[in-house]
């Protein structure tokens, strides 16, 4: 059987704060999704890691799916 290739959901996420007063982890968080400066977006896939990034990094980001 051959199975058909799933459709992966995507997700866009916007730095709207700074993350100058932020913890060393929530920097690093946000550079790991590609933000570095205010109003950065980057859209990537929907899986668990990514989830776990923006519960850290929740109130900083804003997140649409796609």
């Amino acid at each position: 059987m051959v199975k058909k290739a799933e459709q992966v959901k995507m997700i866009k996420i916007t730095l709207v704060k700074s993350t100058i007063a932020c913890l060393k982890n929530q920097k690093a968080n946000a550079a790991a999704l590609g933000l570095h400066k205010v109003g950065d977006s980057n859209v990537v896939a929907d899986n668990a890691a990514i989830r776990g990034k923006i519960n850290k990094i929740s109130h900083l980001i804003k997140v649409e799916e796609i």
